[in-house]
């Protein structure tokens, strides 16, 4: 053991106490490790991302195991980016703790008040009110709409969201009719794009987007969670496909090996048992 480092007996005991300081330690600039001593909060957003997609995967998959063990990963990128704010002297892992206490509090008033909130839905209209006043109080204005929708979302959700916060002002179709009536009217655009003797791909995807963005509209309209349904739609191609795959690894053979029609009949062979 090198001079100054610490042993693992060493740290404390307490577990959030003991993150910590491992955290500390990881990033001193004597006896730290390389490779956390690079990182910013920049290199490290795509990894806070990530660990936030495998809790979910873990939920989905209804693994207990796992999504303790990614609770612990998603923690870990909130313990590193406060480590890193407090070595720029900007805020530590006390304040961020303090400061979602104290905004939970402020935005339960049904809880930790007076205020009388019987619905969830009641509750969620009083939570976008109460967010929309601190945008404004923050930026000494008034709060545009779809201000706060960060723009680091995944574009699916991120359409979802800002739907949502244009719905509600009422710049929204009061039933889903119109919403398929949209999507038919994007799709209409989109194929007299890609039918055109010169394909513009700039106007293709365009066009392409606005589909998508009709589609998650349509999603919303019908209380469907199209990242939710995305990914579920996910799974199942690549169960049908795994299906194919070894249905053909049967017979010596691999997907480049078949025609279409080959694999199209396995694929609905394969609809059959999932």
């Amino acid at each position: 053991m090198l001079p100054g480092r610490p042993t693992a007996d060493q740290l404390p005991k307490e577990p959030l106490q003991r993150l910590l300081a491992v955290m500390a330690w990881l990033r001193d600039r004597q006896h730290g490790c390389p490779w956390d001593l690079e990182q910013t909060f920049r290199t490290i957003v795509p990894y806070t991302i990530e660990e936030a997609y495998e809790v979910a995967d873990a939920i989905e998959r209804d693994d207990m195991g796992a999504l303790k063990e990614e609770l612990g990963d998603l923690l870990l990128q909130v313990v590193y980016h406060a480590q890193m704010a407090s070595e720029a002297e900007a805020f530590g892992f006390d304040d961020v703790a303090a400061a979602i206490a104290d905004k939970m509090v402020d935005r339960h008033p049904h809880v930790f008040g007076d205020l009388d909130i019987k619905t969830a839905d009641a509750q969620t209209v009083s939570w976008e009110a109460r967010k929309a006043a601190e945008r404004a109080a923050k930026q000494q204005q008034p709060a545009g709409t779809l201000d706060g929708v960060a723009r680091a979302l995944p574009a699916l959700m991120r359409a979802e969201k800002i739907q949502k916060r244009a719905a509600r002002v009422g710049f929204d179709w009061a039933a889903t009719g119109p919403v398929i009536d949209k999507i038919e009217e994007e799709l209409g655009e989109l194929r007299t794009e890609i039918e055109a003797g010169t394909i513009d791909q700039a106007r293709v995807a365009d066009e392409l987007g606005d589909v998508l963005f009709a589609v998650a509209n349509l999603a919303r309209h019908c209380k469907v969670d199209p990242e939710v349904a995305l990914r579920a739609t996910n799974d199942k191609f690549e169960r049908r496909f795994r299906h194919i795959e070894k249905r053909l690894a049967e017979q010596g053979r691999k997907p480049a090996d078949a025609s279409l029609e080959e694999m199209e009949s396995l694929w609905q062979e394969a609809k059959t048992k999932a």
